[in-house]
């Protein structure tokens, strides 16, 4: 006697032999690192552009910006040749909306230091403006060290621009005007450590949440402040030691927090809003290597930057050529992934299991009724 499936029993019986197979592939997945040859480049920022699906790094030595490719083709996408010669161009940001790239750029030499916001069209790759950075002297004791070095973007254009030498925060509005937006006695509460051997001593990481507000690391504190995006309070969210060296910061899409330093990857997550916040977890980083950026890209993938800046920074030093980016995976979170996987197959052999009782006590009546 032969007996037809019924839909829900076929969908069962199809959802369970797929849950089967995703665990496989799951722990199977490895890290996905792009290896990038790009003489002299020396990278200290990164972004990914999803309408060109591809990452786009900076130069500590030269006056261009290079996308990458998710194989490792690099080729120079812009190339700026009014900015002075010596600029860095350090942190960047794609302006989705506006369609075009926000990148922080600084040059040391000669006094007083050039710090500058450039805006480009990321489908003519022509500079838009070039909005110079105000120092405030008043706030800052050493206005000679004022880095602008990273960069964020809000819905509207606005762009947030960190002083990594110092304590405040730069606005930039979409036509190219900028002014000291922020410098809260936050920043300040306790004294700013010249002597810190990390190569920031201020506000460094900065990223846009869509409710309103930025989160700010500071690199020789271990602080992290939530800033009102409207009127430039801010307030202390976490302080963690660990987090001493925090160079960027970046967000997905489920709300978690990517923080990097030279030392580790850190993940960091809060139930309200960022009232306050933890760290959940961390991935110790290859120190050798120099990592300096973390961007979240395809599918909500976080990839990290190394990019010898250490070198880079050196007068003298050798004209490497490769670089990396690199993919990271929190362990805590794949092992909770896992755990839901497995207890999703469970729920689904259960079911089979019913069903098939159901159907084993239906054949036995069906045979009872024909005998």
């Amino acid at each position: 006697m032969s007996i037809k499936l019924s839909k829900q029993s076929l969908t069962l019986v199809i959802l369970v032999t797929v849950l089967v197979s995703i665990p496989g592939s799951v722990l199977a997945a490895k890290d996905h690192i792009i290896n990038f040859r790009s003489p002299n480049l020396y990278p200290e920022g990164l972004a990914w552009d999803p309408s060109g699906q591809h990452f786009l790094v900076g130069s500590l030595r030269q006056r261009t910006i290079a996308a990458v490719s998710d194989a490792g083709v690099a080729e120079t996408l812009i190339t700026d040749s009014s900015l002075p010669e010596n600029v860095s161009i350090l942190g960047m940001a794609v302006d989705s909306y506006n369609n075009r790239l926000l990148a922080a750029v600084h040059a040391t030499k000669p006094l007083p230091p050039f710090n500058a916001l450039a805006a480009y069209d990321l489908r003519s790759k022509q500079r838009i403006f070039l909005a110079h950075l105000p120092i405030d002297d008043e706030a800052e004791t050493d206005a000679a060290r004022a880095i602008a070095n990273d960069v964020a973007v809000d819905y509207r254009g606005n762009a947030y621009v960190t002083n990594a030498a110092g304590n405040y925060i730069w606005k930039v509005n979409d036509k190219g005007e900028a002014w000291i937006f922020s410098k809260s006695k936050q920043y300040t509460a306790h004294p700013v450590d010249r002597t810190t051997p990390y190569s920031f001593c201020g506000l460094n990481g900065i990223a846009y949440v869509s409710k309103g507000y930025l989160l700010v690391v500071q690199s020789n504190t271990g602080k992290m402040f939530k800033v009102d995006a409207d009127d430039g309070t801010a307030r202390l969210v976490l302080l963690n030691e660990d987090l001493m060296a925090a160079d960027d910061i970046a967000i997905r899409r489920d709300g978690v927090v990517l923080v990097v330093s030279q030392f580790k990857l850190w993940f960091l997550k809060s139930q309200d809003s960022w009232a306050e916040g933890v760290v959940f977890d961390n991935i110790d980083l290859d120190v050798e290597r120099f990592p300096t950026s973390v961007v979240v890209g395809e599918k909500d993938r976080v990839y990290v930057l190394y990019g010898h800046v250490n070198e880079g920074e050196m007068e003298n030093s050798p004209r490497r050529e490769i670089f990396s980016i690199v993919e990271m995976r929190s362990t805590k979170e794949d092992e909770s992934d896992n755990v839901m996987l497995f207890v999703l197959i469970g729920i689904g052999l259960a079911w089979f299991l019913v069903w098939r009782f159901q159907m084993r006590q239906l054949v036995t009546k069906m045979d009872k009724k024909i005998n």
